[in-house]
């Protein structure tokens, strides 16, 4: 900031306007001011915007785990961001590491119809613990009745968007074509990152558009009930709950 000051009035002496020092300090103490003003706004977030970032990190971790961990942090890292202490740890070069190898990797593998399913069967034990987790992060540094409460929204948010996002891959699978694989691989990546800017932006929109995505949700699981069927029957079996053979 005293850099910019400076240049400042270097330019305002190339005009024929010479402030006095008097001035350039009064300058540069009113930017400072605004610059501290600054700093202590970006410091936190408020309540709003913290349910909004809790409920978007449960509900797009249900689909996008890894999308949702590097993109907080990076956003974290760059300071776009002030992360709750406890979400923190996601901005640390290791941690973004991680999780962006991680992301390419689910990039290409929710690309392949049935891989994709069996992506998503894999990750049903840890997208829907991690969504629970990353909720519970953005209060539980501060209060562990608030992280509590957030934890059980952000696991039942995930388990929500998981339940959705492998029932509609199991009906898209259905069709011989690549395309609709692809189109709706795609729809998820925009709406994860779209869900996590909109949260932090705007959280009354993200709790607007949050509400319909969840209406929308309850109406693909209705209609396509037997297809969720399946997936249910593909998880039961992948845990080893299949009933033993003979067994009346």
């Amino acid at each position: 900031m005293q850099d910019l000051i400076g240049h400042l009035v270097q330019w305002l002496h190339t005009l024929g306007i010479h402030p006095g020092g008097a001035t350039a300090a009064a300058v540069g103490d009113a930017a400072g001011q605004v610059g501290a003003a600054v700093g202590q706004a970006a410091a936190g977030l408020d309540m709003p915007a913290l349910v909004a970032l809790a409920a978007a990190l449960g509900w797009a971790s249900g689909f996008r785990l890894y999308a949702v961990v590097f993109l907080t942090g990076a956003m974290g890292y760059a300071g776009w961001l002030p992360l709750p202490e406890g979400l923190k740890l996601l901005q640390h070069p290791a941690v973004l590491a991680a999780s962006g190898f991680m992301l390419l990797v689910e990039f290409f593998a929710d690309k392949i119809p049935w891989v994709d399913s069996l992506w998503d069967t894999v990750h049903s034990v840890i997208r829907i613990p991690a969504g629970a987790l990353l909720a519970a992060g953005v209060f539980g540094a501060d209060s562990a009745a608030m992280g509590l409460v957030a934890g059980l929204l952000g696991g039942s948010l995930a388990a929500t968007s998981f339940a959705t996002k492998a029932t509609m891959r199991a009906a898209i699978n259905t069709s011989p074509e690549p395309f609709s694989n692809w189109l709706a691989s795609f729809f998820e990546d925009g709406l994860a990152v779209a869900a996590v800017w909109l949260a932090t932006q705007y959280p009354l929109a993200f709790g607007i558009a949050l509400a319909v995505m969840l209406a929308v949700s309850i109406v693909l699981l209705v209609l396509l009930y037997r297809f969720l069927l399946a997936v249910v029957r593909k998880l039961r079996d992948f845990f080893g709950a299949r009933p033993e053979a003979g067994r009346a």
